[in-house]
Order: C-alpha cells, then structure tokens, then sequence
C-alpha cells in the first residue's frame, strides 16, 4: 500500500516549488521513493530528528534544500518546513518552526 505526501499549508508548497530547478527535482524524487517505500528511506534521503519530526535531504547542483516533515496516521506524510541551507548547521529557527507546526498537527488529530 501507498503513501500520500501533503504539504502542510499552501505557503510551504509555494516555498518548496521555488526551490531551484536541482534540489527541486532532488526532492520530488526522495517524495516519490517515499510514496512507494514509505517515509523510513535512511540516509542519505531522509534523517530523524526525534519526537516524529524528520527530514528530506534534497541536494542539486544549487546547493542543498531541507524539507522537515512527519508521518502520520493513514499513511500519510506532511511536509511541515521547507528550506535552503545556507551553511552547515540547521538554523534553530528553522527548525523550531517545524516542531511548532509538528505540534499543531498533533493537536488537532
């Protein structure tokens, strides 16, 4: 049985399809595996980063893009962030702004 991939809101699909041309494929590719095979792809795809938030590792010829997403029930997968890295760490606010939307998700299920 499949997955469905949902984007959280419009803004973070909108943000996400203007990611340049490289990492833009790079992610719908890692988003079609996870379709098929799930959200557990593993390195180098995907990486954990506790608490049910995970994220897609997009990489093109333009640099490097991050997708924070969750799974939830009904197999169902929701991008909640979308970014483009500009340095080596993941910016902490990046990140808490996935976990606040992972949050809201998790409210209202």
């Amino acid at each position: 049985m499949s997955y469905t991939v949902e984007f959280f809101n419009a803004s973070v699909q909108a943000e996400v399809d203007e990611w340049p041309p490289g990492i833009n494929a790079s992610f719908t590719r890692i988003a079609e595996m996870m379709v098929e095979h799930g959200p557990n792809l593993g390195m180098p795809y995907t990486k954990p980063f506790g608490d049910g938030l995970f994220e897609i590792r997009a990489k093109g010829a333009e640099g490097i893009g991050r997708a924070f997403f969750c799974a939830m029930v009904g197999r169902r997968i929701v991008i909640l962030h979308g970014f483009i890295k500009k340095s080596q760490d993941t910016p902490a606010h990046e990140l808490k702004t996935a976990r606040r939307r992972l949050k809201e998700l998790q409210r209202g299920q």
